[in-house]
């Protein structure tokens, strides 16, 4: 597929996720409906399935400031936050998700709950420097190019204090279910971008970012990584 421009990008993945947040239906040839990726999706459970516990290579500490970067419902859904008894600020694209949590994050806790903006991963203006002790960012990377990607690690640096790290993931093009997730992801409305775990490792250490821990999963590779 021929790449489109960034803001179609980040238009298209937004409309990806308020469709699905939204409950709304699509349609898709028989092909993909056989697929058991696509079950799993209309039945709810490959998102679970496939979410990156990045708590396994950075895990959030008291009263830590955690920047959530495409955090989808991650503050609803994953009670280890309350457990973690850290400070939660996410921002997602997607307007449905944002508006969700908004509504429900301060009744779970409204001292970590710091609210969730709509914003994309790399617009990190409304931060302060050296703000926040840990990032993270899933699910998010696949959807766009490295040149992007390179802007999000740049911004991000900004708002990390020193030595602090960010959690990412990329998706892992050797696993056997990549493509079916592709097909899947191009019928739900977002293109994904299909780089090796190798290049990402090659990239990162050309742009100076040092990789401090690496770990496996059925779809998504997570990287623990500081930003010097």
């Amino acid at each position: 597929m021929v790449a489109t421009g960034l803001p179609e990008r980040l238009d298209a993945v937004a409309q990806r996720y308020d469709r699905e947040y939204r409950g709304e239906s699509i349609e898709v040839p028989e092909s993909v409906e056989a697929l058991p990726i696509f079950q799993d999706w209309v039945a709810g459970k490959l998102s679970a399935r496939l979410a990156s516990p990045f708590w396994d290579l950075a895990k959030p500490k008291k009263l830590q400031n955690c920047l959530d970067l495409g955090a989808g419902g991650s503050f609803l859904f994953y009670p280890c936050w309350r457990e973690w008894d850290a400070r939660f600020y996410g921002q997602d694209i997607s307007g449905a998700i944002c508006d969700l949590v908004n509504a429900r994050g301060s009744q779970l806790n409204s001292k970590l709950f710091k609210g969730m903006r709509q914003m994309a991963a790399h617009q990190l203006d409304a931060y302060e420097a050296n703000q926040f002790d840990l990032a993270i960012a899933t699910g998010v990377s696949c959807y766009y190019e490295w040149d992007y990607w390179e802007t999000v690690l740049f911004a991000v640096k900004k708002v990390l204090k020193p030595g602090c790290p960010f959690i990412f993931d990329v998706i892992d093009v050797e696993q056997p279910l990549a493509e079916d997730w592709a097909i899947l992801e191009m019928y739900l409305g977002a293109e994904v971008e299909l780089m090796s775990v190798a290049d990402w490792r090659q990239r990162l250490k050309a742009a100076g970012v040092s990789i401090k821990k690496q770990q496996e999963g059925e779809l998504f590779h997570l990287f623990k990584v500081v930003l010097s």
